[in-house]
């Protein structure tokens, strides 16, 4: 029976993470943590029975005491609380998948108590990618990548036998508004921003892939996950979404992991790795899709995927500020504050002013960070 725990069990990820324990039955949910949503966190400890459940707000977490006093669960909150699910002794392996920054001190507690990372938490390796990988393999711990595209990658290079990959060919649905010019997004409202053509996910993600700085983030954390150079990783918009991502070879081969858009076969992979179960749901049928298109990212419109290359040239703290300032800007855009076209304006004027840091620890990343918001703040509040 292999035993997880999971941050982030009440989003798109952790919910579809407990689809696979509930089809799969031998996986035991010990420990679950969320931020606020305690209706479903209850629900969760009811059926799955973890031994320790964290939220984010103690407020949040009395109530759920309140209402789970017949259980046997500890509850906890705050940090301390996530810190504790990561680094609880009977877990194996450690499912990020909340949202921001939060998922670093608990993924690199997680690290040093010997767990396996099923990584969901692109913040984690885009702001501290330099900490985390070493720390990695120092511990012995595998870092599983969740993200599809990020996966399928994986999932290429299983048969590599050792050879290095020559390039990385990253796949981009283009999101909702692929094709449009700059001027024909100055009108974008939020609901025609969550509308994604393929996949079903959180409301940050479906902005960020609208506006491709989640591609941007897929870059810097394929860098760290596979050891390339900038150079080494391309883009490709593949509005099928049928290729999830491919590696090219030295010799030319490319291997690429192709499939129906769903979430559950990343998180799957990661959880039983290196095994593949039976998994429920659609399967990819090329009779259907008839025929596969490719098209070059248009960076000139989509401001935010050339915005994060540049970041990861300059390096240091600097993927942190894209990172925050694009945090920063999507909620503010999610409550109607800023319009469409000001998250990447955001996202470039936090980087133009930033104090560089080349080599930041995890106080410098989290200050970075703050710093950050309080421009924000300052110039668009």
């Amino acid at each position: 029976m292999k035993k997880i725990a999971i941050l982030g069990s009440t989003g798109s990820i952790g919910t579809q993470t407990l689809e696979i324990v509930r089809e799969q039955k031998d996986i035991r949910v010990v420990a679950i943590a969320a931020g606020s949503n305690i209706a479903l966190l209850e629900q969760q400890m009811r059926e799955f029975s973890p031994a320790l459940v964290s939220v984010w707000d103690e407020k949040k977490a009395s109530e759920l005491r309140v209402k789970t006093a017949d259980l046997k669960t500890k509850i906890v909150s705050g940090m301390e609380g996530l810190l504790e699910v990561a680094t609880l002794p009977e877990s194996e392996i450690l499912v990020t998948a909340i949202v921001g920054m939060l998922g670093i001190r608990p993924t690199i507690a997680a690290i040093e108590s010997g767990k396996d990372i099923a990584l969901a938490n692109k913040e984690t390796l885009v702001t501290a990618g330099h900490i985390i990988m070493p720390l990695a393999k120092k511990h012995g711990v595998s870092i599983l990548p969740v993200d599809s595209e990020h996966s399928a990658i994986f999932q290429s290079l299983q048969g590599a036998a050792g050879n290095r990959a020559a390039k990385i060919l990253l796949t981009a649905s283009g999101g909702p508004f692929r094709g449009k010019k700059r001027e024909e997004l100055s009108k974008i409202q939020v609901e025609d921003a969550l509308k994604h053509p393929n996949w079903v996910m959180g409301r940050k993600i479906t902005i960020d892939s609208s506006t491709l700085v989640n591609k941007g983030l897929e870059v810097m954390e394929a860098k760290w996950l596979f050891g390339v150079d900038l150079d080494q990783i391309q883009v490709v918009v593949h509005p099928q979404s049928v290729i999830h991502s491919a590696v090219e070879f030295e010799d030319g081969a490319v291997i690429a992991q192709l499939g129906t858009p769903d979430m559950r076969l990343p998180i799957q992979y990661a959880l039983y790795y290196p095994k593949r179960r039976n998994l429920s749901g659609k399967r990819l049928n090329l009779f259907e899709i008839g025929q596969l298109t490719f098209e070059e990212p248009d960076t000139d419109t989509f401001r935010g995927l050339a915005l994060a290359y540049q970041a990861m040239e300059r390096g240091g703290n600097i993927p942190t500020v894209y990172n925050a300032a694009n945090e920063k800007a999507v909620a503010l855009f999610l409550d109607r504050k800023i319009r469409y076209l000001e998250i990447t304006e955001m996202i470039e004027a936090c980087m133009k002013q930033a104090d560089y840091i080349s080599n930041p620890n995890v106080d410098e990343i989290l200050g970075t960070e703050n710093a950050v918001y309080e421009f924000i703040s300052g110039r668009w509040m």
